[in-house]
């Protein structure tokens, strides 16, 4: 089995996430995409080598691999050029939304905010495919729970992104969520376990350093930074807050099982949830034109996070800050199972 690396850390995950799962021996592929030739071959959904530079690239040489994943629009080429190497022996598994007519490849694993069509070889799950395992959360609480012990229980993690296409996490919606998380925790006596990403501005990172009246961990994300308590967060708290911009996070927070919250970047006009809001947006111009697209743009080019959270919601996996918690809905590990029967389906002799 082959991985062709994905350039978006998200895609990375899930496609690790399925080829560890999956149990079967890989190597990952890592691409260099040249700019210009790669865009060309990717916008005529054509199939070859020549958007990558063969000299700074994994080998791509016999014998080829029975099952090939990938994600991003810029591996699809080199993907289809394998299978035609193999003599279409090679099944080829696509995470997230392919640039190409889903036809063209043996699996889709796909999730609703890329509004893919139905069709027999996609498959539609709730949310991205992660790496969040008991095993894991099991470790990051054996090393956290010292540091952790002198706040208070309750813990509520609050888990923070960032601006996502037309939505913008400034100043005034960290303020309300800082508020609205402290709030609860107040509530409860117990504390909060803040951890930003790296799309979270400064601006709202600012706001999250402020004295909310409550015990407060905060950790700002660092790159590459190996003492990240986020899985400890995770593995410890006792419910979860997530600002929905990420569904990649809401994925990783809904795979404990713990009480899941959503927290909507909007509070006026550009509300995440239905329903007119009263308060006043953070602005920001890259949001205004993305919602420009989604109106008027061709639909393939933008997607609507929004179709996850009403599916997260109606499902009972989560709630919207401040509303009641849900009754619970399908299990967490529901998605990754669709996943691999469907993959295992594609070699029925083994």
């Amino acid at each position: 089995m082959w991985l062709l690396e994905p350039y978006r850390a998200g895609e990375q995950q899930q496609v690790l996430a399925l080829a560890e799962a999956l149990g079967w021996p890989f190597e990952c592929k890592r691409l260099v995409h040249h700019r210009l030739r790669g865009a060309v071959t990717n916008l005529g959904r054509g199939t070859g080598r020549a958007g990558i530079d063969p000299q700074r690239s994994a080998p791509l040489t016999p014998p080829w691999p029975e099952l090939l994943i990938t994600a991003g629009m810029r591996n699809e080429p080199v993907a289809r050029w394998v299978r035609e190497q193999s003599g279409g022996r090679t099944r080829l598994v696509h995470i997230g939304r392919p640039w190409a007519n889903p036809d063209r490849f043996d699996l889709v694993i796909t999730t609703p905010q890329y509004r893919l069509p139905r069709r027999p070889n996609v498959l539609h799950n709730d949310l991205p495919l992660h790496r969040v395992h008991a095993e894991r959360l099991a470790q990051a609480a054996a090393r956290w729970a010292p540091q952790l012990a002198p706040l208070p229980a309750p813990r509520i993690a609050v888990i923070v992104g960032g601006n996502s296409g037309p939505y913008t996490l400034g100043a005034r919606a960290a303020r309300r969520l800082q508020a609205e998380a402290a709030a609860l925790a107040r509530a409860a006596g117990g504390s909060l376990l803040s951890t930003t990403s790296p799309r979270t501005p400064a601006a709202a990172l600012a706001e999250l350093r402020r004295d909310c009246g409550v015990p407060v961990q905060l950790y700002a994300w660092r790159a590459n930074d190996p003492d990240t308590p986020y899985f400890g967060y995770l593995a410890l708290a006792d419910a979860l807050v997530v600002t929905a911009d990420s569904i990649s996070m809401l994925a990783e927070a809904g795979a404990t099982g713990k009480p899941l919250d959503l927290f909507d970047l909007g509070a006026g006009r550009h509300r995440m949830r239905p329903g007119a809001g009263t308060g006043v947006d953070d602005w920001r111009l890259g949001a205004l034109l993305y919602r420009a697209l989604m109106c008027w743009g061709w639909q393939r080019l933008s997607r609507d996070i929004t179709l996850v959270h009403q599916q997260l919601i109606a499902g009972g996996r989560a709630a919207w800050l401040g509303d009641p918690p849900p009754a619970g809905g399908a299990r967490a590990d529901a998605d990754l199972e669709r996943a691999l029967a469907r993959v295992r389906a594609l070699f029925p002799g083994q």
